[in-house]
């Protein structure tokens, strides 16, 4: 369905059905920013760049290799 004849099919309904409309895509758009969200979450988990570092040993302990960083580069911790 075209976005302009959904605009006039909309406009020209009387206002309570305006308001009626109105409340239903507010209610689609909070159903399926859930939907949208948990997809985008298993797509994320799914991609390949999750767990390129899984076997560098210096990343087990995430807080101590940054302390080790901002040493090496900044001549000492926060």
């Amino acid at each position: 369905m075209e976005p302009d004849k959904i605009y006039n099919d909309i406009s020209n309904l009387p206002p309570e059905a305006r308001r009626q409309v109105a409340d239903f895509i507010s209610f689609l758009k909070t159903r399926y920013k859930k939907t949208q969200k948990t997809a985008l979450r298993n797509n994320i988990i799914n991609d390949p760049f999750i767990g390129i570092w899984k076997d560098r040993e210096d990343m087990k302990d995430s807080s101590k290799w940054l302390r080790n960083v901002r040493e090496s580069e900044w001549g000492g911790t926060s």
